[in-house]
This record gives structure tokens, C-alpha cells and sequence, in this order.
């Protein structure tokens, strides 16, 4: 047992498991349901692990069917979800013994990304400072303007200021509304925190340790530039076509004048990143925005933070290799820097694992649901996998198989299919030889 637990794959994936059952024993507990809310297993169980994984998708309205004490359960979920399991265990024993020992300090270099066994300590410092502060600045904006500008009593803005600031850092998507954000599309007071915390909980901890100690551009990292830069691209690619689908006639964002499509435009562009708060119906949003939005949610947001999906540097690393294939170069470089080739098949690797979970999930669920079209069915998937939480309104509807496959998506896309498959490889076998090269013909 011992020997198991010591693969820092396993440990993470089990500690995430650990995580997901003690959640949904909470939420079956009568002081987390409202009054007349049924003990559903399925119910708590989806929550839970939508929660756990940082996703959003619900099939229940949070504010009504959960009790504040179950909403602090999920809000609880979230945050530790999102910071990661192993990390805040070994936080927890530096706190309690002031040391680690090997065994954990490889599972928490696994759970937080850490390049470097030494830098474990120092990481997770950073990771707790960040989130605090960030969490802190972004509730006291919120509660704010939920205080000033909608009337709300002191306790209630100071609430809902928590848990969506906690929410959209981590980005859960986990909202105290019915329409998630619709009820604030035009409204920069809100929608800009929130998009502010979801960004810079979504770029990762290792670039935001990394632009806090290395402010000239030219001593970033190649994973750091690749994450800022790309992330600032699909930034205005998402919000410029956002605006430019969804403000025609008959769009989304019509009813608003100049200053609200601009908001709305960028919460439409930069809550697919993972974040899961809607600021429109996605049921009846045009189809050009719905394959724009699986695009971005496909892609995802920066590694080892909050964010999922296949994650920006996996998407450009490939882009490079295509890149360099074409060009007939004998090595991807980026930056004056050339890209092993160990990491050029784990980004492949990752991408049609990727895609092939979402390939054969979606057309499992076309299988079992009736009169839902295809498109939003995959949107539904690749909302699940990159744990994004966007939804057609089709979550709630779906056969409770087709939930449990939800559910494992979200899982994968959380922990990562790579350290999951890590976890399940019992043995693993280190070959001691090479054999003979041959070429296949490719394309």
C-alpha cells in the first residue's frame, strides 16, 4: 500500500477521489438541502465533482436547492479543488511539523506543477499569497458595488463578494443567481473583477511566481511567454468575435447600447476560458458563437493554475511543430530556445487524449438523448472535459448515465488524463536497448 501511495500520480488522483466522496457525504447531510429539497445521490455527487473540479456545471439551482451551510460546502470545494489537494495537504503538515517528507513533497510537486523539488516550499507560499490577495481585492470590489449599486444589506453583498470572487479565481463558475451573470451582462463593476480573477487565476501559478520576480519581458520563460502572449491573443480574438456574432440583429447583445455589448463582449470572450459564468443564454446564442466558445473552452487557460482544457501552451507547442514540419526545420524552437522531445509528445499526447474523449462522450450522448442537436451536445462535453461549466441548458435534462459520463470528464479534465493514465500504469517498464529505426509513411 505503501509502494501505491508513493507515485505522485496516484497520490493526487486519490487524494482528488478522497476529496469528491467527502463532498457528497456533506451535501446529503438534511442542513445542506433546503426545506423540501429531496436527498438526491446523483445530485450531490454531480455537485460535488463539478465543484471539486472547478467546473460549474450544475443540474440544480445553487442559491435555492442548497442552504448556506451547503454552499460553503461547495464554496469549501472549490477553493481547495482549485488550489489542489496535495498542495493544501502539504501546506497543512509544513504548518503542523515545519518539514515534509519525501513522499509528499513529490505528490504536492505533481499537484502544483513545481519544476524542482526545492522549489516546493516556495511555490505554495506564493500560490497561498496570491490567492489571498487576489480573492480578498476582487470580494471587497464586489460586495461593493452588490452593497451600493443593487441595494443589497451588508451581509448579503459581503457574501456574495466571497463566494464569487473565491468562484471566478478558481474558475468554478459557481454563481448565487439562476442566470448565473446575465443579470450583470452591461455591468463593468461587476463582470470586470470577475473577468480580472478568472485571468489571473487562469494563467497559472508558475508564470504569475515568475512575472512577480522577472518583470523585463526578455528574461521570461518560454512557458511564461507563451501563456501571457497567448492568453492575450485569444483574449481579443475571443472578445472581437464574440462582439461581432452576438451584436447583429437578433443577437444576444442587441439590447444593449455601445458600453454594454463592450462588456459583454468581454465576459463573452473570456468566461469560456474556463471560468463558467454566462453572461448570455448559450440556448439561444448563434451558432458561429457556440463553435467560437468550444474552441476557447477546448483550448483552455494557462498550466498548474485553475484553469482547464488542453491549456495554451499544449495548443501552441503543436502550432510550433506544425510550424517547424512545414518549414523543414530539424528542431522546434521558440524563442531561441529548442523544445525537447519529450515534451513535444506529451503535448501530443495530451491533445488527442483530448480529443478523443470528447469525440467518443459526445457521441455517447447523442446516443442517449433525443431531439438535442449534435452542436450542443459537444458543447456540452467540451464544457465537462475543460472544466469550463458553460451550458445550453442541457445538463439538467440529461439521463443520469449520460450525467455520470459529465462527471468523468470533468474528473480527467481536473486532474489531467496524462496523470490519471500515470496513476491506473501499475507497472512501468524502463527499456534498457533502442531498436532498429523505421519510417512510415505519414499523410
Amino acid at each position: 500500500m505503501r509502494v501505491f501511495w508513493a507515485h505522485p500520480a496516484r497520490a493526487v488522483t486519490l487524494g482528488f477521489v478522497g476529496l469528491v466522496l467527502l463532498g457528497t457525504t456533506l451535501l446529503l447531510l438534511p442542513v445542506s438541502r433546503a426545506p423540501g429539497a429531496p436527498a438526491d445521490l446523483l445530485v450531490a455527487a454531480f455537485t460535488t465533482v463539478s465543484a471539486t473540479c472547478v467546473t460549474g456545471l450544475i443540474t440544480v439551482d445553487t442559491a435555492s436547492y442548497w442552504t448556506p451551510f451547503g454552499q460553503v460546502v461547495i464554496l469549501a470545494l472549490i477553493q481547495i479543488g482549485g488550489f489542489g489537494v496535495m498542495t493544501l495537504a502539504t501546506l497543512l503538515a509544513m504548518a503542523v511539523r515545519g518539514k515534509l517528507r519525501l513522499r509528499s513533497t513529490l505528490a504536492a510537486q505533481a499537484d502544483s506543477h513545481s519544476q524542482r523539488l526545492g522549489e516546493v516550499r516556495s511555490v505554495i507560499r506564493s500560490m497561498l499569497l496570491i490567492l489571498v490577495v487576489v480573492e480578498l481585492v476582487v470580494a471587497v470590489l464586489l460586495a461593493a458595488r452588490f452593497r451600493w449599486g443593487y441595494g443589497y444589506d451588508v451581509g448579503t453583498a459581503v457574501w456574495h463578494g466571497v463566494f464569487h470572487s473565491i468562484s471566478a479565481f478558481n474558475n468554478a463558475g459557481f454563481a448565487l443567481y439562476q442566470d448565473s451573470a446575465m443579470g450583470f451582462v452591461g455591468d463593468l463593476l461587476v463582470i470586470g473583477p470577475i473577468c480580472l480573477a478568472l485571468v489571473i487565476g487562469g494563467l497559472g501559478y508558475p508564470v504569475l511566481r515568475e512575472l512577480l520576480h522577472r518583470v523585463p519581458h526578455a528574461r521570461w520563460s518560454v512557458h511564461t511567454r507563451l501563456t501571457v502572449w497567448g492568453t492575450a491573443a485569444l483574449m481579443l480574438l475571443g472578445t472581437a468575435l464574440f462582439w461581432w456574432f452576438e451584436s447583429r440583429a437578433g443577437g444576444t447583445l442587441t439590447h444593449l447600447g455601445p458600453g454594454g455589448q463592450f462588456v459583454g463582449a468581454v465576459g463573452g470572450g473570456l468566461f469560456p476560458r474556463t471560468a463558467g459564468f454566462n453572461s448570455i443564454d448559450y440556448g439561444v446564442a448563434s451558432d458561429e458563437t457556440l463553435a467560437v466558445t468550444t474552441v476557447l473552452m477546448f483550448i483552455g487557460g494557462g498550466s498548474a493554475g485553475t484553469a482547464g482544457g488542453v491549456k495554451i501552451t499544449t495548443f501552441l507547442i503543436l502550432a510550433f511543430v506544425i510550424w517547424s514540419e512545414i518549414r523543414g526545420e530539424p528542431d522546434v524552437v521558440i524563442g531561441r530556445r529548442r523544445i525537447s522531445s519529450s515534451t513535444q509528445r506529451q503535448a501530443l499526447s495530451v491533445a488527442l487524449l483530448a480529443v478523443g474523449l470528447v469525440v467518443v462522450s459526445t457521441i455517447y450522448l447523442m446516443s442517449r438523448t433525443e431531439g438535442a442537436r449534435p452542436t450542443d451536445l459537444l458543447f456540452e462535453t467540451v464544457s465537462a472535459f475543460a472544466t469550463v461549466g458553460l451550458s445550453t441548458g442541457l445538463t439538467a435534462a440529461l439521463p443520469w448515465d449520460a450525467q455520470l459520463l459529465l462527471m468523468l470528464l470533468m474528473f480527467l479534465g481536473r486532474v489531467g488524463p496524462i496523470t490519471v493514465a500515470a496513476a491506473l500504469a501499475l507497472n512501468t517498464r524502463h527499456r534498457h536497448y533502442r531498436l532498429p529505426e523505421e519510417r512510415p509513411i505519414v499523410g
